[in-house]
């Protein structure tokens, strides 16, 4: 077992990791920017390094000064968290280079699954269903483009290969539309992801948003631990997640399941991981694979009773993968409702200081945060400050304690989206479960 690892994140990620590490008797280091000096969890770890300013690409994005943190503090391995470099096939192998133990897939797994093209070619490989589109990126020729547009089926979408979090992608309805869309996503991409290629897909009108959770070892030892429904988006990014999905049979999320962990088996996948899928009149489609810890793990872990941050780590010191499909089981109900520092409705940041913070609790009541009262909200990062989970043996009672923790939280001096979520609570549609990625969006374009 590792003596010491670095915590290469931020925000609650980073709390949450050292949290998995006390228990398991590991001690933490905790890198952190400037903005974060006086950060829970930079106060709370054995040992911290300030790595630099607090833009992102001078700290959190920095991969020098993340490696020479964990060479002069003895760290024997890097857990990257989310975001940021989580996902960098380039940092896992220098992790690795250096003779750290990169807390994560391998980094060929994260090059194959971080090109969505390679990612779904894989996949039909692996005997993973996924959307009708381009065999691969799109060719140059004009005409081709037009004939395999033609083939899928208006409306479709354009999709960067190196894309990721909602960007670069791009909706059609029209062959008179088709060309444009093609090559100012390529232009996009180009820029953004240092990657031009673009591929096809059917875009599906109503589809669900559900994913599957997987855990692997890196050989033949590969399970899957449920599904989450993560249809409550805005623009792509999740609002509320919640496990299990409603009103899908179980026959189906099994099946989908088992292809997963052979998928995994196939590619020789190591540690936690997630398959996404649009779900749309019985049908699952592959489209993409997150080769991370989610934001939203804590959903699975709630139903499911295993700590997913602790199954990384043990994975990664190489100790006997003990848990088999048969363990795996599913007990009642959780809602994640992400809490923000931003006005609810405008989705505008509102960083500043923090003067009032409380915290609800109760029964089935789990709150994953690093705020305090006095601590200020850096404008430099992702919105979100918090995670509020609830658990219910039902899918009602979780939502009847999501309701009332928020309703008893507290948090003045910035904006947050709380009010959204309450109203979310008390929806008729969401309470019947089973809405659209599009649902949220379409109710807020009514709001006066």
């Amino acid at each position: 077992m590792f003596e010491k690892i670095l915590i290469a994140n931020r925000g609650e990620i980073a709390l949450r990791i050292q949290r998995a590490c006390r228990e398991l008797g590991i001690k933490t280091v905790v890198v952190h920017s400037e903005a974060d000096r006086d950060a829970k969890y930079v106060r709370l770890a054995d040992e911290s390094v300030c790595i630099g300013p607090p833009p992102a690409r001078d700290s959190y994005l920095n991969m020098p000064a993340i490696i020479s943190a964990a060479e002069v503090t003895d760290a024997e391995a890097i857990h990257p968290g989310y975001g940021f470099l989580a996902e960098n096939a380039d940092f896992a192998e220098r992790v690795e280079k250096s003779g750290f133990v990169f807390i994560g897939p391998r980094p060929e797994s994260i090059r194959i699954m971080g090109d969505k093209v390679c990612a779904k070619r894989a996949m039909i490989e692996a005997g993973v269903p996924v959307v009708p589109g381009s065999e691969g990126a799109l060719p140059d020729d004009p005409e081709e483009i037009v004939k395999i547009a033609r083939q899928v089926g208006y409306p479709v979408i354009i999709k960067a290969a190196g894309g990721g979090g909602g960007r670069g992608m791009r909706v059609v309805y029209t062959e008179a539309a088709l060309l444009t869309a093609v090559a100012t996503t390529r232009s996009e991409a180009g820029a953004a992801f240092n990657n031009p290629e673009v591929y096809m897909e059917k875009f599906l009108e109503n589809p669900r948003h559900i994913e599957i959770q997987v855990l692997a070892d890196g050989g033949r030892n590969a399970l899957w631990l449920g599904e989450r429904d993560c249809s409550m988006q805005r623009r792509h990014q999740k609002v509320i997640e919640e496990a299990p999905a409603p009103g899908i049979a179980r026959r189906l999320i099994e099946r989908i399941g088992d292809r997963c962990a052979e998928a995994c088996r196939k590619i020789n996948y190591r540690g936690a991981g997630t398959f996404e899928f649009l779900y749309e009149n019985g049908e699952f489609y592959f489209i993409e694979m997150n080769t991370r810890i989610q934001v939203e793990h804590t959903v699975t872990e709630m139903v499911t009773g295993i700590d997913l941050v602790q199954q990384q780590i043990l994975i990664a010191a190489g100790k006997k993968f003990t848990l088999r499909q048969r363990d795996v089981q599913f007990k009642g109900h959780a809602i994640e409702c992400r809490i923000n520092a931003e006005d609810p409705f405008k989705f505008t940041p509102s960083p500043g200081r923090i003067t009032n913070w409380h915290t609800p609790g109760g029964p089935g009541v789990r709150m994953d945060s690093h705020v305090f009262s006095g601590y200020t909200v850096p404008p430099n990062y992702d919105s979100m400050i918090a995670k509020l989970i609830t658990y219910g043996e039902t899918r009602e009672q979780a939502i009847a304690r999501m309701d009332i923790a928020l309703s008893e939280m507290v948090v003045e001096g910035v904006q947050t989206n709380i009010a959204l979520h309450r109203e979310l609570m008390q929806d008729v549609r969401f309470r019947e479960g089973g809405t659209s990625i599009h649902y949220l969006e379409h109710k807020l374009s009514q709001r006066p």
